[in-house]
C-alpha cells in the first residue's frame, strides 16, 4: 500500500525525535511556534519548502496552496485561507522574512497556459487559477510560456503581498522583507526575482 511509505516514514521521524531528541518538542510546546520565515509555496508534492530548507519543526511558517498564488487584500472573502496565514503571519509571529516560492513545471500553471486541458471541468483549479488572467504571457508559446508565466505569477502575487495595508506597513519600517524565488526542478537552484533588475540566481 502507498501509505506504508509513509508510516515507515512516521516511524523512523518519531524514534529521532521521541528516542534521540526527546527536548525538542516539550521546548516547542513549551515556548510556542517563533519561526522568522514564513513561506508561501506550491502544494505540488515535489516541492517541499522545509525540505529545499533543510529546516527542522517551528522553524519555517509554511502556507500552501495551488501555485503559490496570493490574492490582492480583501479581493475574494474573509474564509480566504491564504491570506488568514498571512494575516497570522505578520500580526501575531511577527515573521521578518516571507519567501513566495514558485517553481518550474507548475501543472497550477499548465493548466492556466494550456486550453487543451480545459476539456476536463475543473470547477475549483480553474476558478483558483482565474486570480492570473491578466499576468502577462510575453507573446510565448509552449515550454517558454510556461516558464515566463511561472514568474510573472510570482511577481504579481509579490505585489499583492503589498496590497496587504499591516504588511506594507512592516516592510516600510523595515521589519519584514518580501523574496520572490522561482525553483527549478531540473536543476535543483532557485532564481530569485530582484525589483526591477529582473532574475538571478540565489
Amino acid at each position: 500500500m502507498a501509505i506504508q511509505s509513509f508510516l515507515e516514514g512516521y516511524k523512523a521521524f518519531r524514534e529521532e525525535f521521541h528516542r534521540d531528541r526527546a527536548n525538542f518538542f516539550r521546548a516547542l510546546v513549551d515556548r510556542g511556534q517563533n519561526p522568522d520565515v514564513m513561506v508561501i509555496a506550491c502544494s505540488d508534492s515535489r516541492v517541499d519548502p522545509a525540505i529545499i530548507g533543510k529546516a527542522e519543526p517551528g522553524e519555517f511558517f509554511v502556507v500552501r496552496n495551488v501555485a503559490n498564488l496570493v490574492l490582492p487584500y480583501g479581493s475574494n472573502s474573509i474564509y480566504d485561507g491564504t491570506s488568514s496565514a498571512i494575516e497570522f503571519a505578520v500580526r501575531d509571529l511577527e515573521v521578518k522574512d516571507i519567501i513566495l516560492l514558485g517553481h518550474t513545471h507548475c501543472g497550477g500553471i499548465k493548466r492556466f497556459c494550456e486550453c487543451d486541458q480545459k476539456n476536463k471541468e475543473r470547477v475549483f483549479v480553474d476558478n483558483w487559477m482565474s486570480n492570473i488572467e491578466n499576468v502577462n504571457d510575453g507573446g510565448l508559446e509552449g515550454e517558454e510560456r510556461l516558464r515566463y508565466v511561472e514568474k510573472e505569477s510570482i511577481k504579481l502575487s509579490l505585489g499583492n503581498l503589498m496590497t496587504f495595508p499591516w504588511l506594507k506597513e512592516r516592510v516600510h519600517e523595515g521589519k519584514l522583507d518580501l523574496h520572490g524565488w522561482l525553483f527549478d526542478l531540473e536543476k535543483c537552484a532557485i532564481l530569485k526575482y530582484l525589483a526591477p533588475y529582473g532574475w538571478e540566481n540565489l
